[in-house]
């Protein structure tokens, strides 16, 4: 039932974390905030397709 999925950076949009998901239980896109080494500041990360 858990399903992988990517988490990309909302201001430069890379693609930087990899987790796991219950699409059953969350069947909307995740958004966390957590560290873009990119960005070099935490920021909003959201699930990509």
């Amino acid at each position: 039932m858990r399903e992988g999925i990517t988490l990309a950076c909302n201001e430069c949009k890379n693609r930087n974390y990899r987790t796991t998901k219950n699409k059953k239980n969350n069947p909307e896109r995740l958004e966390l905030r957590k560290y873009c080494k990119f960005c070099r500041a935490v920021t909003v990360h959201r699930e990509t397709r």
